[in-house]
């Protein structure tokens, strides 16, 4: 349906006390299914020209056949498998065009994908694609899977669509009778359009209280790159707005659209996603992309660069064709990027003044919230609940942003010289600041926070971070204060000379964790250290002269209430409480199904913690520090963290074993549990140890 300048206002909405399904399906009629092997049925499809993406039986999302077989616990893409796509494997298929390849990026940085064309006179599979992540480095050597090919059609809800014989197959699970059964395909990859332009407005339409579902997946068509982000694009989504005014998406469920759900393509002012639900869907929930030519010198793949003599010096977009003043309100979202990994529940580039606000997003397989360069900022990110994210690929954050903008040069020395010598050029793009506040971050696989290559002009503060810190890599002008890091700290990374950046009354509860950091910016000082050796550390660095350390004196930590009481040396350094009781959702029907993040066990760093047996990393701990115990073991040294006890199920099930002595954690020494700890904060997704075990050297890696 396409609303179009012309149209009055318009409301789409259910009838009230009755439920409306928009659908972009078809149903499939007149099936005679009949056996065919091995469990599997097939039936003659009379429909002429119909398109098999993917198939719903009574409204559950079917599996195409694939190899490995669909695996729920698998940690990416449900099943990968390092032969997938190897000769053996592909000599077993009589003819896999149609098919598809997934893969992972070979640094995890989002996925690929490849249609099949055939194979060639050798055997070797002809592939078409791979142009889905802005840093084309090749696939994964594991983490990857083929699907849609007849062959591999062996477990239940599996399916198959042979075209030429216009037959589909299906391996139906129990307890679905097929003689009964709703069975639908979808044919639209949109639903709903608002199009129109700058000069000539759709205004006004809205789309409420319906449920919107069967578009078809978009991931051979997310091809345009955006600036130098790694990521690439496709515009549009089950609802997509472009030229449109004061329109609003409300009280919707997206139930498993095929790629993006909302989708704000260039001219878009004041138009509203509210009150949504977004589970399931291919790519990402909500996404706002503005125009490329709306950017001043722009470059789009992370080693392209404009010359100074070459670049636009004036601040700021061309024109207005590109999202602002939008906001993103009260949705839940949730099990996103299905099918693509370069994924996020709001993604924003080439935009301003976005408001991202009391949103609950979790099982994502990348950032939660994604900002994708400095132009133009001025968004605020606020409330939000973001937890359980990073799930599939690596190196980013709950919360992710890049600013690879007009000052960026791909090498670091030419990078120095430019805004050393022209400081003029690091604002151009990033003209409004962006505001991180109030919002409740966890990332298991990465960092809370992550402001990674070139992210200018940021104000964080009032956040609650319950995992992976704030990182500020590379970049300018970022203040960071009155933030809470549950078990983790603040991660600098390779900063500028005269960066500008501010890090101030912050609670942290692990010591900084520094990567090539020489200059310490404007300002670090008046932070909470958990301890004197965290804070001795930093000040042996050159910072935090009037900083504190001490046990903080949370309200009740178990039940996440951060807040210190009254006693608390935090408030003599300026740290300040703030409400931690209105992160995500609102509306009383999200609420009553959002999930909630896991409140972490506080990690005691204390020296008085370190002399103790310990429960830590699922595993009942002890520092050696008796004769007998090196003996036992033996050490070279009274030295090392013991194994009392592996608990079932804990994070080093399977893995270490009772006696064991953990002598090293990512190369970093083991002397007791407070270093283990601080080591087990810092890592990320892959660990490697070094233990004794039955008084012989071991290594042990851990994946997570």
């Amino acid at each position: 349906v396409v609303f179009a300048p012309t149209d009055p206002k318009i409301r789409i909405k259910a009838q009230a006390g009755e439920k409306a399904i928009v659908s972009g399906g078809v149903l499939l009629r007149n099936l005679h299914w009949q056996p065919y092997k091995d469990g599997i049925m097939q039936t003659k499809i009379e429909h002429e020209n119909i398109v098999f993406d993917q198939l719903f039986v009574d409204s559950q999302l079917q599996i195409s056949a694939r190899y490995p077989n669909f695996d729920a616990s698998a940690s990416h893409y449900n099943g990968t498998a390092a032969d997938a796509i190897s000769p053996e494997r592909a000599a077993r298929w009589k003819n896999p065009a149609g098919g598809y390849v997934h893969a992972l990026h070979r640094h995890e940085w989002g996925g690929y994908h490849w249609l099949i064309a055939g194979k060639d006179a050798n055997g070797e599979l002809l592939l078409e694609g791979g142009y889905q992540n802005n840093r084309r480095m090749g696939m994964h050597d594991r983490h990857r899977f083929v699907e849609n090919i007849f062959e591999e059609l062996d477990a239940p809800g599996e399916w198959y669509f042979d075209a030429s014989e216009k037959t589909l197959y299906f391996y139906p699970p129990e307890g679905v009778d097929l003689t009964t059964a709703r069975i639908e395909t979808p044919q639209l990859r949109e639903l709903f359009v608002m199009q129109g332009s700058e000069s000539n407005p759709v205004t006004r339409i809205s789309v409420e209280g319906v449920e919107l579902t069967h578009t078809l997946r978009t991931f051979m068509h997310t091809c345009e790159p955006l600036l130098r982000s790694d990521w690439t694009i496709y515009r549009g989504g089950a609802v997509r707005m472009e030229g449109a005014e004061d329109c609003a998406v409300k009280d919707c469920y997206f139930n498993a659209v095929g790629g993006n759900a909302v989708f704000f393509s260039n001219y878009n002012r004041r138009n509203t996603v509210s009150g949504c639900r977004i589970e399931r869907a291919g790519a990402s929930g909500v996404c706002f992309v503005g125009d490329p030519k709306a950017v001043r010198s722009p470059s789009f793949e992370y080693n392209e660069f404009v010359d100074i003599r070459d670049m636009d010096l004036a601040p700021g977009p061309i024109g207005n064709n590109y999202p602002s003043h939008c906001l993103v309100y009260d949705n839940l979202m949730c099990d996103l990027g299905r099918t693509e990994k370069q994924t996020a529940g709001v993604q924003i580039s080439m935009s301003r003044g976005i408001t991202v606000s009391h949103n609950t997003i979790y099982d994502v397989p990348r950032a939660g919230i994604n900002i994708g360069d400095g132009t133009w900022g001025g968004h605020v990110i606020e409330y939000n609940e973001v937890f359980n994210t990073v799930l599939e690929t690596g190196d980013h954050g709950s919360f992710n942003s890049w600013g690879r903008d007009r000052y960026w040069h791909p090498k670091r020395d030419s990078m120095n010289r430019r805004v050393e010598s022209r400081p003029d050029l690091i604002l151009l793009d990033a003209v409004e600041p962006v505001v991180i506040r109030n919002n409740r971050f966890r990332c298991d696989h990465g960092w809370d926070i992550d402001l990674d290559d070139g992210s200018s002009n940021y104000h964080i503060y009032d956040n609650v971070c319950l995992n992976g810190g704030i990182k500020l890599r590379e970049g300018f002008y970022r203040t960071v204060e009155n933030n809470i890091m549950i078990n983790n700290s603040f991660h600098p990374h390779v900063w500028f000379r005269n960066g500008g950046d501010v890090f101030k009354h912050n609670i942290v509860t692990a010591p900084y964790f520094p990567i090539r950091v020489n200059d310490w910016g404007k300002e670090v000082d008046f932070n909470f250290f958990p301890d004197e050796a965290s804070l001795k550390k930093a000040q042996a660095a050159g910072t935090d002269a009037h900083s504190a350390a001490g046990a903080p004196e949370f309200a009740n930590p178990k039940t996440g209430d951060y807040r210190v009481k009254k006693t608390s040396g935090a408030l003599n350094v300026g740290f300040r409480n703030f409400d931690q009781d209105n992160f995500g959702v609102v509306s009383a029907d999200l609420k009553s199904i959002a999930k909630r993040p896991p409140i972490p066990e506080l990690i005691d760093l204390s020296d008085r913690a370190n002399e103790t047996e310990q429960v830590f990393m699922g595993m009942r701990l002890k520092t050696v520090t008796t004769l007998g115990e090196r003996s036992a073991a033996g050490l070279s040294e009274i030295s090392g963290v013991r194994v009392i006890e592996v608990l079932p199920g804990g994070e080093m099930s399977g893995l270490l074993q009772p006696d064991d002595v953990i002598l090293s954690f990512n190369n970093k020494k083991i002397r007791n549990i407070k270093d283990l700890k601080e080591a087990r904060i810092a890592a990320r997704k892959r660990v490697n140890m070094i233990i004794s075990r039955n008084q012989k050297e071991e290594n042990i890696v851990k994946m997570y």
